[in-house]
């Protein structure tokens, strides 16, 4: 059966990975829109990127959506020292023909959940989960309506990335991730514990070039451009790649494995804030809100991943 999903993204490279592995797949997964949010970038770039990755896809009868341009309660914290100063730089894709929709990124979550069953549309959310609370916020209803929300953030055995104790994506809003957390909707986590295992060798990025179509030269070009910065930081023979974990997962679940378990959000803490506190063994009896995972089968990750890229333009 086909899944409704709804991409929630700041691209960033690996975003970009993500949104064309989920638009390569159109017998398993049928995306009703790609919302940009503030994050990797500011909100800007991002939806131009979104836009910009869409095309590339050839994909163009999926609508994209902007979203919010900063957290709920803080100042935005970004990463072009990862990124680039567009947010994709690596690939040079043409400017975007196909043009945003009118709408507020936050009202079409909100106004998609209410329109179908409930239980049948997922959200994929791939950077910080503003959009995602604004729309709980704004609208509590929808909470029983989604049927899962498989989000890329967080860390706990590996810690963390923007700073030691906490994920990015995380950390750019906390509060929001925290109300996110505590929503009542089944949750999947893909934190760093798994995406650090999923590393872009240069034989991983050499095969997706190879594919020879725009799509899998950009995606090479995109790697090969943020890889470096991972490269020199954690000394590894590629780096991790992080959001294509949560199509991988919608598409082929069985190549992740974790736990059910109570996950909270540090906002307090000066010297955590962002952290995800995972209760991985159940040493407390915090009620059990999102499937952590933990690890991951690179190898058929990259199968999938090469295999979907080559059925695009």
């Amino acid at each position: 059966m086909k899944k409704k999903i709804i991409i929630d993204t700041d691209p960033g490279q690996d975003d970009a990975v993500a949104i064309l592995l989920a638009l390569a797949s159109p017998e398993e997964l049928e995306v009703l829109g790609v919302v940009a949010v503030a994050g990797n970038v500011g909100l800007a770039n991002n939806s131009k990127n979104a836009l910009k990755v869409v095309e590339l896809s050839g994909r163009t009868d999926v609508p994209v959506y902007a979203g919010c341009s900063r957290p709920l309660r803080r100042t935005l914290v970004t990463a072009e020292h990862v990124h680039g100063d567009t947010g994709l730089n690596g690939p040079d894709l043409p400017e975007p023909a196909i043009a945003l929709q009118k709408q507020h990124g936050v009202d079409f979550i909100i106004e998609t959940l209410l329109a179908h069953e409930p239980g049948t549309v997922t959200l994929c959310t791939l950077g910080p989960l503003t959009n995602i609370a604004m729309a709980l916020n704004k609208a509590p209803e929808i909470a029983p309506r989604i049927a899962e929300i498989v989000m890329m953030g967080g860390a706990y055995f590996e810690v963390g990335n923007i700073t030691p104790a906490a994920e990015f994506n995380i950390y750019v809003d906390p509060e929001a991730a925290d109300v996110v957390m505590r929503c009542g909707a089944p949750i999947t986590i893909m934190p760093l514990d798994v995406t650090h295992q999923m590393q872009s060798t240069r034989p991983r990025i050499d095969a997706i070039r190879a594919l020879d179509n725009r799509s899998g030269v950009a995606v090479a070009d995109m790697l090969t451009f943020s890889e470096s910065f991972d490269l020199k930081k954690y000394g590894w023979a590629g780096a991790p790649l992080h959001d294509p974990c949560v199509t991988a997962y919608l598409l082929e679940p069985g190549l992740f494995e974790g736990r059910l378990c109570n996950v909270a959000i540090e906002c307090a803490s000066e010297l955590t804030v962002g952290m995800t506190v995972a209760d991985y063994w159940h040493v407390t009896d915090r009620p059990r809100n999102a499937t952590f995972m933990r690890n991951g089968d690179a190898e058929g990750f990259y199968k999938l991943l090469t295999e979907r890229l080559a059925r695009l333009p």
